[in-house]
């Protein structure tokens, strides 16, 4: 199936399902919908960090320190949440993603709920060619020296840095 085809939930401010659409027509149309974004570490503590293909059909050839997707219509959190990880890493029996904390992004063009999750993953990794064009394992001072470098996923980065303030004690991450 081609992935502007998948159906996913429209959700309203709160997260509340009030309709369904095509992903392509739901970014076209800015049409808020749910995602998770999976932080994802090794053994040592390190970062996957990737560059999204070109063919992607949001923010292709960006960098990106989570691997996560959309979520499909009638899908849980939770269960996108591990079937992305496993898909983008090509690493199936993951452990359930951690769920950390869920906030509404949103720019001009777009606006999803994101829920943002943590795993360990054992390596090697074989990241799903259609989804990354290259990657590697970063420490977080590796990644914070690249943060300004880099053309990272806007949401992403947003989410990054949720994550660190989330962890350094400066709240939930999530939005009011």
């Amino acid at each position: 199936m081609n992935p502007a085809d998948e159906i996913l939930d429209i959700v309203d401010e709160n997260d509340v399902v009030v309709g369904q659409a095509p992903r392509g027509e739901a970014t076209e149309r800015g049409l808020r919908h749910r995602c998770v974004f999976i932080e994802a570490r090794d053994a040592a503590g390190r970062l996957f960090v990737h560059r999204r293909t070109a063919t992607k059909l949001v923010f292709p050839s960006h960098y990106d320190m989570f691997v996560g997707g959309v979520v499909g219509a009638g899908e849980p959190y939770d269960v996108a949440a591990l079937r992305e990880a496993e898909e983008e890493l090509g690493v199936f029996g993951l452990p359930r993603p951690t769920p950390l904390f869920k906030y509404l992004y949103e720019s001009p063009a777009h606006s999803w709920w994101s829920y943002v999750y943590e795993v360990r993953c054992p390596l090697p990794v074989r990241p799903q060619a259609e989804e990354v064009d290259w990657h590697t394992f970063l420490t977080d001072a590796e990644v914070e020296e690249r943060l300004d470098d880099w053309t990272w996923v806007p949401d992403g980065l947003e989410a990054y840095r949720r994550l660190r303030d989330f962890r350094a004690g400066g709240g939930t991450g999530a939005t009011g």
